[in-house]
């Protein structure tokens, strides 16, 4: 029997969330502490990570939340992080793979290559490594739980901004491909949202918010505790029986 008191809390639970200080990540962060889990936030930035940690302890308590400073672009920062996680929690139950980097804008056939590999490098072989120190410290032993933020311009196209759009596809793939190797005791999962006001997608929607928002069916832009919301389902006993799943959350824009 289903008890709504619990099926959305997240006690006892350890999660580690890349990119967690800004935007997304920072909500997705706040929403998993106000559930009752500790949570480890990475990023580059040490005046960040301070003030996150912070606020994530005003919601859930003194040593409710950690901080690892580093790029999800760099290999030795998903072993350390990783490894200060389990040993300042005791554990890593949740990863959520939320950095990312859009730094190529324009015609992706006229792209710099070196550009597009650092988006694809970050996007898609960073989330990869996190998993892959996951699975080795921890979840291969005591199971997990896997959530890539992905979007939906993964699953159409768009001008501009055409490295991030393959990277978010890659990163849709890559999301069933862990789903099938690490079942049954680890689930994976995608959450893939349209455009969300966050610092990140601001060129995208600054200039004309109005304009922006009414692409969207509901008419107006995501924001990040939205997205939040559904990371909470997604990382539960709620969604128990999901696997391998991208979730489509996008204000209704790919109708």
């Amino acid at each position: 029997m289903i008890d709504p008191a619990t099926m959305l809390r997240l006690d006892g639970k350890v999660a580690f969330v890349t990119g967690g200080t800004r935007g997304i990540g920072r909500a997705i962060a706040q929403g998993f502490v106000a559930a009752g889990a500790q949570v480890c936030v990475n990023a580059r930035k040490s005046d960040e990570l301070e003030e996150t940690v912070a606020a994530l302890e005003a919601i859930g308590g003194a040593g409710c939340a950690s901080a690892f400073r580093g790029s999800a672009g760099e290999s030795e920062v998903a072993v350390a992080g990783v490894g200060h996680c389990v040993a300042t929690h005791g554990g890593l139950d949740i990863l959520v793979n939320n950095a990312a980097t859009n730094p190529q804008f324009g015609p992706l056939i006229d792209a710099e290559m070196a550009t597009v590999a650092k988006v694809w490098d970050v996007n898609i072989a960073g989330p990869l490594r996190f998993a892959q120190q996951a699975w080795a410290q921890t979840m291969r032993e005591r199971g997990g739980n896997i959530l890539n933020v992905v979007s939906v311009g993964g699953i159409k196209v768009s001008s501009h901004i055409g490295a991030y759009n393959v990277s978010k596809a890659a990163l849709i793939h890559l999301t069933k491909q862990l789903a099938l190797e690490l079942a049954p005791n680890v689930r994976v999962n995608a959450l893939a949202p349209a455009l969300v006001k966050t610092d990140m997608a601001r060129a995208l929607w600054e200039p004309n918010e109005a304009a922006a928002a009414n692409m969207h069916a509901l008419k107006r832009l995501g924001l990040p505790d939205d997205i939040a919301s559904l990371a909470l389902f997604l990382c539960s006993d709620a969604s128990s029986w999901m696997t391998g799943e991208t979730v489509v959350i996008d204000g209704g824009t790919l109708l």
